[in-house]
């Protein structure tokens, strides 16, 4: 029965795909609707709450005061972590970090390191024994699909609404954390043969391969992640890549409204 339901729902997938529909009647490039809350938690210097369809996502910033790495005396350190417990799915086990979870991490962490949108020479207090530690924590509550993209969206939402917390190490006052942008992450699952924006739990479970992209305010690519199986063409990423564009813009919008409230 657990072959058996997976293959069933790829046949109705692709059968949805011939006619252009997926399974929950959006477009191929229609995402769900998403809502975005920030300073939702309150013991975190920074947080944001998503919402995508049944997907739900908390991320939350905290700091320490620790040593600079040897070779690098002048930089502080960034580091993002995902949790997946039961509470999110069936699938889910407690334990230790699952693979899921710690692919999760490292997917969002690499879109947001790589895109240099907060410059770690910044978080610098005394060169070669002090610095600033910025780690971001992402809950999943509910995974309903497209984790990767929930994720990656709260936890810049809740850097770029994050306060350092200098007066609790005794440091100075409080001030906003430097973020100068606001790298978006748009990924596509191959399903039904063809990629789709957005997929939902059904289209993940009965989909194939996947890829995160992560774009700069400037349309810069900062990072490409390519999860499971599968090719693509260069003709299906240049039509991924539009779609990604303007998704990631859509995105960056929300966040810089809610930074401005």
């Amino acid at each position: 029965m657990v072959e058996l339901v997976p293959s069933l729902l790829r046949q109705e997938l692709a059968n949805l795909a011939e006619d252009d529909r997926r399974i929950d009647g959006r477009s191929q490039w229609q995402s769900r609707d998403i809502k975005l809350e920030v300073d939702c938690l309150y013991n975190g210097d920074g947080s944001a709450k998503v919402t995508l369809g049944d997907t739900i996502v908390y991320a939350g910033v905290k700091f320490e005061v620790r040593t600079p790495w040897p070779d690098r005396p002048n930089e502080g350190s960034l580091m993002c972590g995902a949790e997946l417990r039961p509470i999110a799915g069936r699938k889910y086990e407690p334990g230790p970090p699952s693979p899921e979870s710690i692919e999760l991490g490292r997917v969002v962490d690499r879109g947001i390191r790589e895109s240099g949108c907060i410059d770690l020479q910044s978080l610098c207090i005394i060169p070669g024994e002090k610095v600033y530690g910025v780690m971001i924590d992402i809950h999943v509550l509910s995974d309903g699909g497209n984790i990767f993209d929930a994720s990656a969206l709260a936890a810049i939402a809740a850097l770029r609404t994050t306060t350092v917390p200098a007066s609790t190490f005794d440091i100075g006052d409080d001030h906003p954390l430097q973020v100068s942008k606001a790298p978006m992450m748009c990924s596509f699952t191959r399903v039904g043969g063809r990629y789709v924006l957005d997929a939902n739990e059904q289209e993940e479970l009965g989909g194939n391969e996947r890829i995160h992209i992560t774009l700069g305010d400037d349309g810069h690519l900062h990072s490409l992640q390519k999860g499971l199986k599968g090719v693509f063409t260069p003709a299906e990423f240049a039509e991924i890549l539009d779609v990604a564009q303007l998704r990631c813009t859509e995105l960056r919008d929300m966040v810089s409204a809610k930074e401005a409230n």
